[in-house]
């Protein structure tokens, strides 16, 4: 599957002065077969230690630092010679090793004809400030794969072309906007993990297994993620995590307004009350790349850090596929967009990845009864964003923005083919997210 990754990996091999590279996201978003693809296509041999499935690299790096030593040793317990001019080596799950982090360090310095990338899943919570390298590397997050690259892995090369070639100021007309609707609601259901994108795009002709394998694999992940809960946060801690992550799609179907509600800390926990009590096993969570913390303002103008609060925000899934696993969504509402209420909140998750994937920092505006989904920064002005689930599109919380602030621009996404803009208000497909974080 094509990944925009790819060209990145790319560019920072034939970078000058490059520095070794470190891939960070949650499990099950790539990581591993991008850089093992990167290094196939781009390096004479590549070389892959696993830290998780081999414990002995690991005691390698337990008697010195020292480059020349460890690419010696490791490449007699791979059997093969590491070419350190040549050859790419991958260092995977390497938050199971905190040395061979920190000897990233000396690779830099004493070796930077090395070509050296590390994958971790969960380097924000297994490792403290004093194993990164930093300014000794280079970083990189990975995401679940947006609505783009689900159409590059699906079989209608033409639509994956010809919706790379839509912008904000040239959107879909109506039979283009059929044929990618389609393929929002089956990204709806699938998300964005690779592994159930391919089952999904494999099994398409039949849309009701190929929804029952996708589900099946959502579950399986699901539980891998919980079992990482469990090895790496300890017994009590990770019923906890395991509570409030299966959580969150019932706070996001708690209001019945269609707008994704304030996280509430009351009950998310049983015997858990209040932020405090919370505040770590959130910070877990959105460390390890499996929840998006939204924050909310009261206010439009920025910067926005000025006017958020620790304790007020939203909480989102990081693949909108799991957000329908965990919340027992059925596959065939999904795919008809007939599951009431929380489709609202469904396709404000999916505009919060896409942003993420993007790069994009967002909030959320609210004061009084009036709440703008999105706002996010570009050249120095606040854009709002609204969200709506279906077709109809009226936006009285975003008119009631733009009567106070005046930003230059707002936009509406929702199930509407795009439309001329309407003095600086402009109607999108919802699909359309992430053209908003690249202009394009």
């Amino acid at each position: 599957m094509k990944r925009w990754i790819d060209a990145t990996l790319k560019q920072w091999k034939d970078r000058p002065g490059r520095k070794p590279l470190v891939v960070q996201g949650a499990r099950q978003v790539g990581k591993t077969y991008a850089l093992e693809k990167f290094g196939r296509e781009s390096f004479p041999q590549c070389h892959v230690v696993n830290f998780e499935q081999n414990p002995l690299f690991c005691r390698i790096f337990q008697d010195d630092l020292a480059p020349e030593r460890i690419v010696s040793e490791l490449g007699l317990v791979l059997g093969k010679r590491i070419d350190p001019g040549a050859d790419l080596l991958i260092l995977d799950e390497i938050q199971e090793c905190p040395l061979a982090l920190t000897a990233l360090k000396y690779f830099a310095e004493r070796m930077p004809q090395m070509a050296v990338c590390a994958a971790g899943s969960l380097l924000g919570v297994r490792l403290g400030d004093s194993s990164f390298p930093v300014g000794k590397v280079e970083e990189l997050r990975m995401a679940p794969m947006p609505f783009e690259e689900f159409l590059l892995a699906g079989p209608n090369a033409e639509l994956a072309a010809a919706y790379r070639e839509v912008t904000i100021s040239n959107p879909p007309g109506e039979v283009l906007h059929g044929l990618l609707w389609r393929e929002f609601r089956f990204y709806m259901l699938a998300g964005g993990l690779p592994e159930c994108v391919e089952s999904f795009q494999a099994g398409r002709g039949d849309l009701h297994e190929a929804s029952r394998e996708v589900r099946k694999i959502q579950n399986r992940l699901a539980a891998h993620h919980l079992a990482d809960m469990a090895k790496h946060s300890g017994r009590q801690n990770a019923m906890h995590l395991e509570r409030l992550w299966r959580n969150i799609p019932a706070q996001l179907g708690r209001d019945q307004s269609g707008s994704a509600p304030k996280f509430v800390f009351k009950d998310a926990v049983p015997g858990l009350r209040g932020y405090e009590r919370l505040a770590g096993a959130i910070d877990w969570l959105e460390a390890a790349g499996l929840a998006l913390r939204h924050p909310i303002v009261d206010s439009g103008r920025l910067p926005f850090p000025a006017h958020e609060k620790e304790n007020f925000f939203k909480l989102f899934l990081f693949d909108v596929g799991l957000l329908g696993a965990l919340g027992q969504l059925p596959t065939a509402a999904i795919l008809q967009q007939d599951f009431g209420s929380f489709k609202g909140y469904c396709a404000e998750n999916f505009v919060a990845q896409e942003f993420h994937a993007a790069g994009l920092r967002s909030v959320c505006w609210r004061e009084g009864r009036a709440e703008v989904e999105f706002l996010f920064e570009r050249e120095g002005c606040v854009v709002p964003v609204e969200v709506k689930s279906g077709h109809v599109t009226h936006a009285k919380s975003l008119g009631s923005f733009q009567a106070k602030y005046q930003p230059p621009g707002a936009y509406i996404l929702s199930g509407r083919a795009g439309a001329k803009p309407l003095s600086v208000r402009r109607h999108l497909p919802i699909y359309m997210a992430a053209k908003l974080a690249n202009r394009g």
